[in-house]
């Protein structure tokens, strides 16, 4: 078993999805139940996922909820991507978010 609360990873999953979070209060609300919605969930499952790892008692175990984490990631890369083509994200929070992948 892992302390999740130490695993670099966690701690820069818990800052992207802090940043992603705060950065979808400022879309419009008719995408409150769309884009929004996945957007966030997207990023609160890549640390919840690395934490839920931590607490099974083998590697490959924990691996396979880090292949999930990695997963999720790729799929709010794909949420960003949307957002900017579809101009609800500004080009300088599509560039606070770019580096964090």
């Amino acid at each position: 078993m892992h302390n999740f609360r130490e695993l670099n990873i966690w701690k820069k999953g818990m800052d992207l999805a802090k940043k992603v979070l705060s950065l979808t209060t400022s879309f419009p609300e008719e995408m409150k139940y769309g884009i929004t919605a996945q957007i966030n969930r997207c990023a609160i499952s890549i640390p919840s996922n690395i934490a839920e790892g931590s607490a099974r008692t083998t590697n490959r175990d924990f691996s396979g909820f880090l292949v999930i984490a990695m997963g999720s990631a790729y799929e709010l890369k794909t949420q960003r991507i949307l957002s900017w083509e579809i101009n609800i994200l500004t080009q300088s929070n599509r560039d606070s978010i770019i580096n964090e992948f």
